[in-house]
């Protein structure tokens, strides 16, 4: 049902993007990747798709802190491919301080990024998806879209106001073959997981183990990683028709963090 569709994936190079590119891929859609990686490595990654799956895909820089790169990126896989059909919103960043001192510049980054851009693709995508009568549109809210955390005022405040951007742009396209949802993750093992790992090992004096479940993994009931796998295996099935009525959803995959 994918295959020969088209899927705009933001922070795409790595992580939780990369898994659900690859998900993705492997139901033959084509891709139009996205991340800081300078332009030859951001090519050989998307040709690293295109080999592995036999689909198209494509590499955009597109500076998503700012409006016109967010639409330059969707305008990008418009030239390429035509309308896009998904649009995965997964680019973000974090900062973690108390309020008192957290450094304004790094709030508006982490606004821009994490909440602006969001709102800025989906509103450059959505006439396309309307044209063309389907779409699916899927953000990264992050736990922290549906829980707070101390010292991550900015983050737990975009990935709020990702949940209700999902919400608004849910019933504005409810009548229509359109959907628009939330992956709400907990901890997902990545690189970067893996490197707080390490930090807060040196940081607190304590070996990895009692890191993760002491420290990391504190929150969560069920003491273990989500693998990018899984996050790319429900990216794909909000794609699919079997999901057609699941829409303004914010979906946890948290290990039952948001369950206490």
């Amino acid at each position: 049902m994918l295959k020969g569709k088209t899927a705009i994936v933001t922070g795409s190079t790595s992580g939780i993007g990369h898994g659900m590119a690859t998900a993705l891929a492997a139901e033959g859609v084509n891709l139009v990747i996205n991340g800081i990686e300078p332009p030859d490595r951001g090519a050989a990654i998307a040709e690293g798709f295109a080999k592995t799956h036999g689909v198209e895909a494509i590499y955009s820089n597109a500076n998503l802190m700012e409006r016109e790169g967010c639409e330059a990126l969707v305008r990008a896989g418009e030239a390429r491919f035509g309308a896009i059909d998904i649009l995965i919103n997964n680019a973000g960043v974090q900062h973690v301080a108390p309020i008192e001192d957290f450094p304004p510049e790094k709030w508006d980054a982490i606004i821009a990024l994490n909440l602006c851009s969001s709102f800025h693709t989906i509103r450059t995508a959505l006439p396309g998806m309307k044209k063309k009568g389907w779409g699916r549109i899927i953000s990264l809210a992050s736990a922290h879209g549906l829980v707070a955390s101390p010292f991550k005022s900015a983050y737990v405040a975009a990935k709020h106001g990702v949940v209700g951007l999902t919400k608004v742009v849910a019933l504005e396209t409810a009548e229509l073959d359109i959907t628009c949802n939330a992956i709400c993750p907990g901890y997902v093992w990545t690189p970067l997981v893996e490197k707080q790992i390490d930090d807060q090992a040196r940081a607190h004096n304590i070996p990895k183990d009692r890191v993760i479940g002491e420290v990391i993994l504190a929150p969560q009931p069920k003491k273990r990683f989500a693998q990018v796998e899984e996050i790319g295996a429900l990216a794909v099935f909000l794609c699919s028709d079997a999901a057609a009525s699941i829409t303004g959803a914010a979906l946890p995959v948290d290990g039952g963090w948001t369950a206490r």
